[in-house]
């Protein structure tokens, strides 16, 4: 059980966002407060007097987080909508342990640093989502759009057994396409990467080091490992790692990301950051990332089960090196970093042309069809990243979390089903148009044609005209 101060109780009286709430009169009293609209500072200087917020004339809330609350209280007000604002309980994290307190404070610090966030919250050790429980369900239900008061995540591999045909993308019509489905994992022994300081992501990476050696062992998944950190016996140079990324088997200097700078998961760039890729490149494990491990499979295919089962392989494989115990909780299964891949920490993708979709140059229309399919739209370099110039784009299901590994690519490949038929209807409505101007075209140089013909007429008429004129009058001259 997780030692908290009492005296104070909380509620979900919503009287402001955040959740600045308390049982009794302080409740009133904070309501008074918010109805004053004072800036920031001036209203949590007065809610951190209050009598529920004091034990023994000593505020319980340790100074150090007074600046950062009066910014997250300016979050709240500027953008409603960021999480770690709109969920957060000031009364609920006066009645935390001061450790508690400053890792509440930790999770929701990229939110606080970066107000335009959506979410701006992620966690930093493996207990969070238990220990701070009732912070992170606020948040887990509001970004999973969960209903009802209780929640709990069940794991499961299993397809249909008619997988291997009905989830064919050849019997939509369509090519093989560059099929990737990867997890995020983390381990138990280590502090997520937010918390982590160097000497830890170097121990990390040292452990998976020995453990990658094992795996190449295995000769479907062997393979070699490549180290960003100066001084690892795997250390590859600048030119060796943007190959690796330009060929799309490592990730991006995350030192530019302004909300992992906030998070702490990017801090001690590249240390402990590095990639395994196998011999026959169809499978790839980050180091460091967002979480430890980003485990995937890709190749380009048709069969969306053939990707599927072959990660469910490769992770057993991982997870049976000794040495490597993965982070779970009973409650939301896998622990990710960000509250968005909890769960099944797993992400299903395609590479897709969709030329009608995305005619205007940019994917606005294609995630206008794509968001009641519940699917996401991302260039093909990842998210923030450009489509390609053919019209590809980089489609997956939305959901993680509360849904089933098995029910992840069965979305996958009814979403691409629906998507197909869209681009479908898109380019019947093309050929329509174009038949249409086919046919006026046709029928304006008919007119043209017939308007020319008229004119000779005319033309031959007024002559014999003139003709006829000029014999009628050297008639009347012989007259």
């Amino acid at each position: 059980e997780i030692p908290r101060v009492t005296g104070v109780q909380t509620c979900a009286l919503p009287i402001s966002t955040p959740h600045f709430t308390t049982m009794g009169s302080a409740a009133s009293v904070i309501a008074e407060l918010v109805a004053k609209d004072l800036p920031a500072d001036e209203f949590i200087g007065e809610v951190l007097k209050l009598e529920a917020f004091t034990v023994d004339g000593k505020c319980k809330i340790d100074e150090k987080h007074h600046d950062k609350l009066k910014a997250l209280y300016a979050v709240s007000k500027s953008n409603p909508t960021n999480l770690s604002a709109k969920c957060f309980d000031l009364a609920e994290m006066a009645g935390l342990t001061p450790e508690l307190q400053d890792r509440l404070m930790m999770c929701v610090n990229s939110g606080i640093e970066n107000p335009d966030s959506g979410l701006g919250v992620y966690a930093m050790q493996p207990g969070d989502y238990d220990d701070l429980k009732p912070f992170f369900d606020r948040v887990l239900k509001d970004y999973h759009k969960i209903e009802g008061e209780t929640f709990k995540h069940e794991s499961d591999w299993t397809l249909p057994e008619d997988a291997d045909t009905a989830y064919d993308l050849s019997t939509l019509g369509l090519p093989e396409l560059s099929m990737r489905i990867r997890v995020g994992r983390n381990l138990k022994s280590f502090p997520l990467p937010g918390a982590m300081n160097a000497e830890n992501r170097a121990e990390m990476e040292n452990q998976l080091t020995v453990a990658f050696e094992k795996l190449a062992e295995n000769e479907e998944f062997a393979g070699s490992y490549n180290s960003l950190t100066p001084g690892h016996k795997n250390f590859v140079d600048e030119a060796a790692y943007q190959k690796l990324v330009d060929d799309h088997f490592m990730f991006k200097d995350m030192s530019a990301d302004g909300y992992l700078k906030s998070a702490g998961i990017a801090s001690d760039w590249p240390t402990g950051r590095g990639c395994y890729v196998s011999n026959d490149k169809k499978f790839v494990v980050w180091v460091g990332e967002e979480d430890h491990l980003r485990i995937m499979c890709m190749f380009k295919g048709t069969k969306l089960a053939d990707v599927f089962k072959k990660l469910e392989k490769a992770l057993g494989v991982v997870s049976s090196i000794e040495g490597l115990e993965f982070a779970f909780s009973d409650n939301v299964g896998n622990v990710t970093s960000c509250p968005s891949n909890l769960g099944t920490g797993m992400r299903a993708s395609v590479h897709i042309q969709l030329p009608n979709l995305t005619s205007d140059g940019s994917d606005a229309k294609a995630k206008e069809i794509c968001k009641p399919l519940g699917l996401s739209v991302r260039g093909i370099g990842g998210e923030h990243t450009p489509i390609g110039k053919d019209g590809t784009c980089d489609i997956s299901p939305s959901a993680r979390f509360c849904i089933t590994e098995g029910q992840i690519v069965t979305a996958l490949y009814n979403g691409l089903k629906l998507l197909k038929e869209e681009e479908a209807k898109l380019q019947a409505m093309q050929d329509a148009e174009d038949l249409a101007k086919e046919d006026k075209n046709s029928s304006d140089s008919f007119v043209s044609e017939k308007f020319s013909d008229s004119e000779d007429d005319d033309s031959f008429m007024s002559k014999s005209s003139k003709t006829a004129s000029k014999d009628d009058d050297r008639e009347k001259e012989e007259d």
